[in-house]
């Protein structure tokens, strides 16, 4: 099984869609019982804290199911149990590395650049389609191993 953790600031709108989004692809690939997907933060600001509304309104829109939310940090031991981090940005990135150390490898971002923060964008479209973007190129080169 392959474990992904998705890794945003605060756990509310950007690593929750990612993951809903994934679940979502699995599924239609038929793949959920070879993959677990969830997402996590990198501060405590929003912990417990539902999805963000305009997430929920994105995820809805384009037919996304998504469950209730409990935003989480990450901790250094959640290291061991998952294959990747896949993060938004690069101060996740960065913000993972005072959590923990990485010797496997395992942190990765989800695309080449910065994926927009809709938390201070409000643009939670263009959040969506580079989320998109980057979950079918994880994927295609996760198909490929």
């Amino acid at each position: 099984m392959i474990r992904i953790c998705f890794i945003c600031h605060g756990n509310i709108c950007r690593s929750p869609m990612a993951e809903f989004i994934m679940k979502q692809k699995i599924k239609e690939l038929n793949l959920e019982n070879k993959f677990y997907i969830t997402s996590k933060a990198t501060s405590s600001e929003e912990l417990g804290n539902d999805i963000h509304p305009g997430t929920q309104k994105k995820l809805l829109e384009n037919n996304i199911p998504y469950t209730r939310h409990y935003a989480s940090k990450v901790e250094k031991t959640d290291y061991n149990d998952f294959d990747y981090f896949i993060c938004m940005d690069d101060k996740n990135v960065r913000n993972l590395s005072y959590i923990f150390d990485d010797p496997k490898n395992k942190v990765h971002k989800l695309l080449s650049k910065d994926i927009a923060d809709p938390w201070y964008t409000g643009n939670f479209d263009l959040t969506y389609n580079e989320i998109v973007q980057g979950i079918n190129y994880l994927i295609s080169d996760l198909k490929s191993k």
